[in-house]
């Protein structure tokens, strides 16, 4: 092991969170290529070895976790209780932040043909989406994208791994292409003369 692998395990280790590869690279005063080659070797270092730990990375962010095999142990050691599984209401809702964040919480209601601020509201407590700022357009509603923590529930590295959505018939995509401005920043602002 390299003294960058070694200090790169120390920092994840003491972090215990993901963290951007830049503030790594930084903190250990290396370009980012050496840290990222030093995190593929960590990463296939544990891999081959079999170890405990496995080295995730999370969009532009790397973390230190346990591997899934023996996560039922580490679950009973830390007495911490199973994440509670997803209603179907809210994995329908979580599709479509991911599949089109960032979006309002009017745009998911108009979708679903339902109220969602319930399911959105525990999301947000799990911490599987956040909010994103918010829509410039009248009464400024709330934008929620997903977070590193959906990536993680999924096993994910980046939301480019999301499989496919089905093909669409033509009178759905019509329907979505009409319901679509409900969700998306507009393209111009009239107000402020820009486009």
């Amino acid at each position: 092991m390299t003294e960058l692998e070694a200090g790169l395990e120390a920092v994840l280790f003491a972090a215990g969170d993901a963290v951007p590869v830049e503030r790594l690279a930084a903190a250990l005063e290396t370009s980012r290529g050496a840290l990222l080659e030093a995190a593929d070797a960590l990463a296939n270092l544990y891999d081959f070895e079999n170890r405990g730990i496995m080295l995730l990375r999370l969009a532009d962010k790397l973390q230190l976790c346990s591997r899934p095999l023996y996560a039922q142990a580490a679950r009973r050691v830390t007495e911490s209780r199973r994440p509670p599984s997803l209603s179907p209401a809210a994995l329908e809702v979580l599709t479509i932040i991911a599949y089109r964040q960032p979006v309002t919480r009017a745009f998911i209601d108009q979708l679903r043909g339902v109220d969602s601020g319930g399911t959105v509201s525990g999301l947000l407590e799990k911490e599987l989406i956040e909010e994103a700022g918010r829509m410039d357009v009248p009464g400024r509603p709330i934008l929620y994208r997903t977070t590193d923590a959906f990536l993680r529930t999924f096993s994910l590295k980046s939301l480019e791994e999301l499989p496919a959505l089905p093909a669409l018939e033509e009178n759905e995509q019509l329907e979505l292409t009409a319901q679509d401005g409900a969700g998306r920043e507009p393209e111009s602002n009239p107000s402020d003369g820009t486009e």
